[in-house]
């Protein structure tokens, strides 16, 4: 698995490859730069730096720009919404490689003037939440979590992707994170399947964060982690409950709450954490329609709202407007939402509908802003409750909150619904992934007789 960065020279255009002369060269100037004082760290991100310029120029030899190409990459970099520094680092390295080569172009651009304009294009985003937020301590993470939010990014992704970036550095003996390079992304991966024996989401997931940091913090459009190898496990057909199993696991189930989460989950084939998520506007009534907003992957969908559960969603919206009203009389009651939106919507975020439709029990602080709000209910709440459920109604499989969504898929294919709608129902991006469920068409017994019935 690769991201890969080919590495250009300024006398070869972009995709000649990497050949000894380029190389002596690179050093050579490498070297020239920690002579005028440029930190010896941060020489790679330099070379970078130009890398880039020379392959927004595909085929170009760096020899043949003007001024007026290097003029229409500055502008270009300052639309990317990278951070001050990252901008001011690019924009010294073009300059010192045009000294370093002689260039012609050298001469014809106002590098004082894109000074000024790249340090002060910081978005208003990023300063409202430096000045608002609670963010980690250490400088490269922090800034890290600041550009995840600006891309409206979930806590739980942030929290998960800072997670891997530190686990890495402790990993490598790295004293802080803006010390982390690609060189040092792929022996983590291939230690998390060879020593760890994670599995392969994990491995991926590790991945993700770790190619995103390194992205946003050194400004990267590509990266390259070299080869590493790959987590490996069976593929496993999923556990899915009949219908008198979800019944007896609902009956176990006396609090209303807790008894509405879990029939929702199986009646409407949600994510835990997509469950937990839901405002108050979210659920269509009129319709009969749940509306899962920002789901795994950004997505969002429509899927059915069972009309079995209309009069418990009646009764939880009541729940969570009295919360509400109370929450609004001791002066707090502002839905907590992502920066964009907070923005966007101002005082909206104090009505009911952008209320979570399970409110945890307590008022928390908001990393994002430093205000105290209610949350929504903890996912371990109801992830406590159906195993002990599970077990109440004594059952034999290892049933979980997902086992749910999967008897949803299931149902709805024993049903005769085709791939296509369960696949948009459930949310699957590659309908390969709703295939799983086709087992259940398959099942011994139907089509196939045992032999040991013919005894």
């Amino acid at each position: 698995m690769r991201h890969d960065v080919r590495l250009a020279s300024p006398s070869h255009g972009v995709g000649m490859g990497v050949l000894s002369q380029a190389e002596a060269w690179w050093l050579h100037f490498l070297d020239s730069l920690a002579r005028q004082g440029v930190r010896r760290e941060s020489l790679p991100w330099y070379r970078m730096r130009i890398e880039h310029l020379l392959r927004y120029f595909p085929g170009v030899r760096s020899a043949a720009l003007r001024g007026a190409d290097i003029e229409r990459y500055l502008g270009s970099i300052s639309q990317q919404r990278w951070h001050g520094w990252q901008l001011e680092q690019t924009l010294e390295a073009v300059q010192r490689f045009g000294q370093a080569c002689q260039a012609g172009w050298l001469h014809e651009v106002d590098w004082a003037g894109w000074r000024r304009r790249l340090v002060v294009s910081v978005c208003a985003a990023e300063a409202d939440i430096i000045a608002h937020g609670v963010l980690p301590e250490e400088p490269a993470l922090r800034e890290f979590a600041v550009r995840l939010r600006t891309q409206q990014r979930s806590l739980r992704t942030e929290q998960t992707y800072l997670g891997w970036v530190q686990r890495c550095c402790r990993f490598h003996g790295l004293a802080e994170a803006g010390a982390l390079t690609e060189a040092h992304a792929g022996p983590f991966l291939e230690y998390l399947a060879s020593e760890r024996g994670v599995a392969a989401n994990t491995q991926r997931q590790a991945l993700n964060a770790l190619v995103a940091f390194l992205r946003e913090l050194h400004g990267l459009t590509m990266v390259d982690i070299g080869r590493f190898m790959p987590a490996m496990g069976p593929r496993q057909v999923p556990t899915v409950l009949s219908l008198g199993e979800v019944r007896a696991i609902l009956a176990q189930l006396t609090e209303p709450r807790l008894h509405l989460a879990v029939a929702l989950m199986y009646g409407s084939g949600l994510r835990l954490m997509e469950l937990v998520r839901l405002r108050v506007k979210d659920v269509d009534v009129a319709h009969g329609l749940v509306l899962v907003l920002d789901g795994k992957g950004g997505d969002s969908r429509r899927t059915p709202l069972p009309t079995s559960l209309v009069g418990a969603i009646g009764l939880q919206v009541a729940v969570a407007g009295r919360v509400h009203a109370m929450d609004l009389a001791d002066g707090h009651g502002r839905a907590s939402l992502p920066p964009g939106l907070t923005r966007k919507f101002g005082e909206a975020a104090a009505a009911l509908p952008w209320q979570y439709l399970f409110p945890a029990s307590a008022l928390a602080v908001d990393p994002l802003d430093g205000r105290m709000k209610r949350h929504h209910l903890h996912e371990s709440v109801v992830q406590k409750a159906m195993q002990r459920a599970v077990a109440g109604a004594g059952l034999t499989k290892r049933a979980s909150c997902h086992t749910l969504r999967h008897s949803f898929a299931t149902s709805l294919l024993e049903q005769g619904y085709d791939i296509r709608s369960v696949q948009e129902l459930l949310g699957h991006r590659d309908v390969q992934t709703t295939m799983i469920y086709t087992h259940v068409l398959n099942r011994p017994g139907m089509a196939v007789r045992s032999p040991a019935d013919l005894l």
